[in-house]
């Protein structure tokens, strides 16, 4: 009956037409690490829709990954996009996350942070190598996309670096938002989706709260971003296919708890 529940819950939401909404598992990733079936399939017991796998599960084997599909099928879950560092986005490590997501259901491999940027000619050339990806997985019916942190909003080169990979790469590529980041570092998250729209198909639902003893510990919808104006361009222009929420820092009652929390303050939210 318990694991019912969600799974009922998760078809009247698709029913309604409302977006997914996600855990980002680094969110809860010490408990990832020692039992992913268990972590995984508590996830989904607290009534998340999908789910994203960070860098490690590059790692996998074929099999461990049918493994996974196995589970999330199970448990009535997705997993729509995957988190991977630079490794994955050489020729033979697409090939590698081109097999593994394909496995799992993830429709789009996204670099998770940038690699050791110089200077604008360096975000230019990330720019052309998200294009050529682009052109690998779009035939495949995947696409490469990217995740913001605070070190592309700067203008040290001259131009915001979010600025410079958004003109450089083609209109299918996609600009996954961290919206948390975005507003540590004094920018606008509702300008940036209004000027990049059809492009912001997964947020980040990660918050932020200026303050001492804030910072990224706050849960969502407890920090400084404003989520309703979010979420409203979001749907409105952004093209949001889904919501991941994401947590840093777990709190005193661990990360399965903040999970729930946020969680329980989304469904607030949208209530």
């Amino acid at each position: 009956m318990a694991g019912a529940l969600p799974l009922a819950a998760r078809a009247l939401r698709a029913q309604s037409g409302a977006k997914p909404v996600g855990l980002e598992l680094y969110s809860v990733r010490t408990e990832l690490m020692k039992d992913l079936p268990g972590t995984v399939t508590a996830v989904a017991r607290m009534g998340y829709d999908v789910v994203e796998f960070y860098s490690p599960y590059f790692d996998w084997t074929p099999a461990a990954a049918k493994d996974v599909r196995k589970l999330l099928d199970d448990l009535g879950v997705k997993c729509l996009s995957t988190h991977n560092s630079p490794a994955a986005f050489t020729p033979d490590g697409l090939k590698k996350a081109i097999e593994l997501n394909q496995t799992i259901g993830s429709k789009t491999i996204v670099l998770a942070s940038s690699p050791r940027m110089t200077g604008l000619d360096s975000w230019k050339a990330l720019g052309e190598q998200m294009t050529g990806a682009m052109e690998t997985l779009r035939p495949l019916g995947m696409a490469a996309g990217f995740h913001n942190h605070q070190t592309e909003w700067g203008g040290a080169i001259g131009q915001r670096p979010m600025d410079v990979l958004a003109a450089n790469t083609p209109k299918d590529f996609v600009l996954q938002f961290d919206v948390g980041t975005c507003l540590e570092a004094g920018q606008d998250p509702v300008a940036w989706i209004k000027a990049n729209p059809g492009r912001i198909r997964s947020l980040h639902c990660k918050d932020w709260g200026a303050g001492e003893g804030r910072g990224y510990a706050v849960a969502f919808g407890e920090g400084d971003v404003p989520w309703k104006a979010v979420i409203d361009a979001a749907e409105a222009t952004g093209g949001v296919q889904y919501y991941l929420i994401e947590q840093e820092i777990a709190g005193p009652d661990g990360q399965f708890a903040m999970a729930q929390k946020c969680l329980a303050n989304w469904r607030k939210l949208r209530a």
